[in-house]
């Protein structure tokens, strides 16, 4: 893991409102669907460089409350549903890589973060403002998550 800085970005798509608790369980699962739904409407320009990016943002509090997710892209080729606009807000994040077929990458990057960040003795605590994984292609994800800076 790294940390960067990351300018202030607008990246469009659609979005649910869900929690971790709803996520652990099929049946009130709704992230897997939302990205179903993006892939299903929503056109991304590939062809010039466009990167698909799963955002969390609206956080309610930390892990356990409530947050919203938004399954978007920087360039949007065409879509059959209106979309949303959300911006990744600047600020330094610390970066966690993920390899290997996806989803199961992107859960275990997550459980990677959460272990990390369930330790009293890390050196950063999470900002709880955006988060958000970067598709850098059908095999490597990175993972931003906001920290808080003093």
């Amino acid at each position: 893991m790294k940390i960067t800085k990351i300018t202030e970005q607008t990246i469009q798509g659609i979005s649910i409102r869900t929690q971790n608790s709803y996520e652990m369980n099929p049946e009130t699962a709704k992230i897997a669907g939302l990205y179903q739904r993006f892939d299903e409407n929503i056109v991304v320009d590939y062809q010039h460089g466009a990167r698909v990016y799963g955002i969390y943002f609206d956080y309610e509090s930390d892990a356990s409350g409530m947050f919203s997710v938004l399954a978007g892209a920087d360039q949007i080729e065409s879509s059959k549903v209106d979309l949303q606009s959300v911006i990744i807000e600047a600020g330094d994040y610390l970066v966690f890589q993920g390899k290997g077929e996806m989803p199961q990458a992107v859960i275990d990057t997550w459980m990677e973060i959460w272990d990390y960040f369930s330790d009293e003795k890390n050196e950063y605590q999470r900002a709880y403002k955006t988060d958000f994984e970067l598709y850098k292609s059908e095999t490597l994800v990175e993972i931003h998550i906001g920290i808080v800076t003093t």
